[in-house]
């Protein structure tokens, strides 16, 4: 096991990282940029050291700060967490040339799946039905528009390194794909480094489910269920729950056994997401494969008790897994909200500012990941999540009462946040039945909730 981790990240992730490694009893180093000074994972942290300033790219993704305070410090391993560097194959390499781990997927896994577009061939060869799409990368727009015409409107175009709702377009006509592939070539290149784009065939209503992976080096794997992130604006994910609403008992276990399966055969190595849409006829096809922890991740230890941080590090240092499928035992239902600093009402305008005051809800079920702290003041640098609150409950309906009376009584004041969007969300008809897809705010609108939203 490591004796000393670095951790290359910030926010509520740092922290949740943190948390790990001292149950593991390994000293964690929090490396900052400078608009960080003052973070809760820096005050917490064994030892903290600055990586540069604000901008991401002069710290959070410089490779050489950020491998210079490993060394600096003495720790034998980097954890990435998510977004940043968490899956640049480059990063981990010189991670392992300078003779430290990489807590995630190793070097040759990461360049393995880091074309989505060939993760998607990788893995229907191996028994995944996934969406019709290009053939390739798009080479230049002459190909995309004759793959679109091949593919039939309407298309999404995606980039091919990368996720987050960076660079993807949905287009219905060859006039709306000329006028925006060069604006998804830019943010795809700004976000990633990488601009290659392909196509996927747009569903007009579908469902986002993704499935939990763990393997080892040995070719050891399980699954830990499914989590739905249909709950999305902008391709954004805004809420998410775990298992789905839209499978049957038969079809979930399916789905999980054959993503574990195509992952393990694949030569996947570490903590994982298969991540599928689901059509309304109920057909579920793969589209891409992350690889790293997810935000999203608490959901499945809510239901599981399985700590995928832990994993991550256990599975890193070389551990097997120590597990089998049968030992992974999944009870009741639970719901993440994120919690972002931002304007609902002015289409969810990004805010910063000086958090004044803030009670986190308590309550048998509740749980809540957030770095912030009355006096904190969000840096307008980096993306609007102030935390996540988590609710399990035995079943769905609980779960969501729960969740109803621990957003009554979350308080944040000093900046706009989304609290009083996600309360009217759980009231609304289509969320309640669990009829709703990933356009649940084009159809019915943001406004439904607009006017309920406030600080």
């Amino acid at each position: 096991m490591f004796e000393k981790v670095l951790i290359a990240n910030r926010g509520e992730i740092a922290l949740r990282i943190l948390r790990t490694c001292r149950r593991l009893g390994i000293e964690a180093v929090v490396a900052y940029s400078e608009a960080d000074r003052d973070s809760l994972p820096v005050t917490l942290a064994d030892e903290a050291i600055c990586i540069g300033p604000a901008e991401p790219r002069r710290s959070y993704l410089s490779a050489p700060a950020i491998l210079s305070a490993a060394v600096v410090t003495g720790c034998d391993a980097i954890h990435p967490g998510y977004g940043f560097l968490s899956e640049s194959e480059t990063f981990a390499e010189m991670v392992r040339a300078h003779g430290l781990a990489f807590i995630g997927p190793p070097p040759e896994v990461l360049e393995r799946f880091a074309s989505k577009e060939r993760t998607r061939r990788l893995l229907a060869r191996h028994g995944l039905v996934t969406i019709p799409g290009s053939e390739g990368t798009l080479r230049d727009d002459e190909h995309a528009l004759a793959e679109a015409e091949r593919i039939g409107y309407p298309v999404l175009i995606k980039p091919a390194a990368g996720g987050g709702g960076r660079g993807m377009r949905m287009v219905r006509s060859p006039r709306e794909l000329q006028n925006v592939i060069e604006v998804c070539r830019s943010e795809a290149r700004s976000a990633f480094g990488d601009d290659s784009l392909y196509l996927e065939k747009w569903l007009e209503e579908n469902r986002h489910i993704e499935v939990q992976v763990v393997v080892d080096r040995y070719g050891n794997g399980v699954h830990v269920g499914d989590r739905d992130c249909s709950v999305q604006r902008r391709h954004q994910k805004i809420l998410e729950e775990a298992p789905t609403p839209a499978l049957s008992p038969e079809a979930r276990s399916g789905l999980a056994e054959a993503a574990v399966g195509a992952a393990v055969a694949a030569g996947y190595e570490n903590i994982g997401t298969l991540e599928f849409l689901a059509d309304e006829a109920g057909a579920v096809y793969f589209i891409e494969i992350n690889c790293r922890i997810q935000v999203e991740h608490p959901l499945t230890e809510m239901l599981s008790g399985i700590d995928l941080v832990a994993e991550q590090i256990r599975i890193a240092a070389g551990e097997p897994l120590g597990y089998t499928q049968a030992d992974v035992e999944l009870r009741g239902h639970a719901i993440e909200f994120r919690i972002n600093a931002e304007d609902v009402a002015h289409d969810f305008r990004p805010q910063t500012g000086r958090i004044e005051s803030c009670l986190a809800p308590g309550g048998p079920g509740v749980r809540v990941d957030t770095h912030v702290y009355p006096g904190y003041e969000v840096p307008p640098y980096y993306d609007s999540l102030l935390g996540k609150l988590i609710v399990w409950g035995p079943d769905r309906a609980t779960a969501i009462a729960r969740g109803r009376a621990a957003l009554d009584e979350l308080r944040l004041a000093g900046v706009a946040t989304n609290v009083a969007f996600h309360r009217a969300l759980l009231d609304h008809p289509v969320f309640i039945e669990g009829r709703f897809t990933t356009n649940l705010l084009d159809r019915v609108g943001s406004a439904a909730f607009a006017g309920a939203a406030g600080p």
